[in-house]
């Protein structure tokens, strides 16, 4: 699944070609996707978008009308391409732009589209999310607020997106790895000090991974059709059974919180 920077990724990557840009059309081939297309021709023709903003792994078109929320689900993905390039299996959506479009292609069609008229962060989708692991709000002491008493994984929480949003699986096992932080153990017997730690790691892979275009992933193309770089620098996500590249010992994995998790069992305790 696309994670938080290839989300961002994608933002940054699509914002150019369309900030300021006024619809001049869409073509919906496929209209069940998570949920059903809304009828985007007569919802956004003739309007202009204002801003491509991003909150959790949601993608915010905003028009002055209202807002157009995208999630590319577990394998969609966005590009600018000619109006006229012939569409693939699985381009699903077509936002046209004069001579160009921006395209929604989804394999498994567990994509949404969507469109609110109010505060897009008021809409049942995001209005109970966390906060941003980039932002301020994120630290040491509020993660260790949300850990007070909670017996759950603490991989589990960083993954809880009423905690904090956009931490998916990758992030976490390799923020947890740098953190020094076995995932399984009870959030409640992780210390403020390590906290306070694990929340520095995730934003620093987080960055990382955003500044290198994110991580390379089965089916995640970012907009211009290229994988992303992050993949290469993986300590321990996808690495079980090698050798953990800081201490030799053999990276194991197990099922937490019905996620595969990838640790060593020498630097993480």
């Amino acid at each position: 699944m696309p994670e938080l920077p290839e989300v961002e990724t994608t933002r940054r990557g699509i914002a150019p070609h369309i900030e300021g840009r006024i619809v001049t059309g869409a073509i919906v081939r496929q209209a069940r996707l998570r949920w059903p297309v809304p009828d985007l021709a007569r919802t956004l023709s003739g309007h202009r978008v204002r801003s491509v903003d991003r909150r959790a792994k949601y993608l915010l078109l905003r028009f002055g009308h209202g807002t157009l929320i995208v999630h590319l689900g577990m394998s969609g993905s966005l590009r600018v391409l000619p109006a006229t390039s012939p569409p693939r299996t699985h381009d699903h959506v077509d936002l046209v732009f004069g001579g160009t479009c921006l395209r929604l292609h989804d394999p498994r069609r567990f994509g949404a589209i969507l469109w609110t008229a109010g505060d897009p962060l008021d809409h049942p989708r995001l209005r109970d999310l966390g906060p941003e692991p980039l932002s301020e709000a994120f630290d040491g002491a509020y993660l260790h607020a949300c850990a007070r008493g909670r017996r759950v994984a603490i991989k589990s929480l960083l993954m809880d997106g009423h905690v904090v949003v956009g931490v998916g699986n990758i992030y976490a096992t390799e923020a947890l790895f740098h953190a020094g932080i076995h995932p399984a153990r009870a959030s409640h017997r992780v210390s403020a000090r390590r906290l306070a730690r694990l929340a520095d790691e995730s934003k620093r892979v987080l960055g990382n991974a955003i500044r290198r275009g994110g991580t390379t992933l089965r089916d995640f193309l970012n907009e211009s059709g290229e994988p992303g770089y992050f993949a290469q620098e993986l300590f321990v996500y996808g690495r079980a059974g090698l050798s953990c590249r800081i201490c030799g010992s053999t990276i194991v994995a197990r099922q937490i919180g019905q996620r595969t998790s990838a640790y060593c069992p020498h630097c993480q305790h």
